[in-house]
């Protein structure tokens, strides 16, 4: 409040609900070595990011389930 710069937030948390993030299970998986270097070349958390790219591809297949 006391800062000039700040822009407002208009934000209506009275709506919010948490989102707990689903569980990881631990498993043995082999990838071909470029793969592994490309994504451990983005730093830590590169198994979260791997995790991402298999998300999306799970989801836009089933996305074409659906049509």
């Amino acid at each position: 409040m006391a800062d000039p710069d700040a822009a407002p937030l208009d934000l209506d948390w009275a709506a919010g609900e948490p989102v707990v993030p689903a569980r990881k299970v631990a498993i043995s998986i082999r990838l071909d070595r470029d793969l592994v270097e490309h994504f451990k070349r983005g730093g830590d958390g590169y198994q979260s990011r791997i995790n991402a790219v298999l998300r999306a591809y799970v989801e836009a297949r089933c996305k074409g389930d659906r049509a």
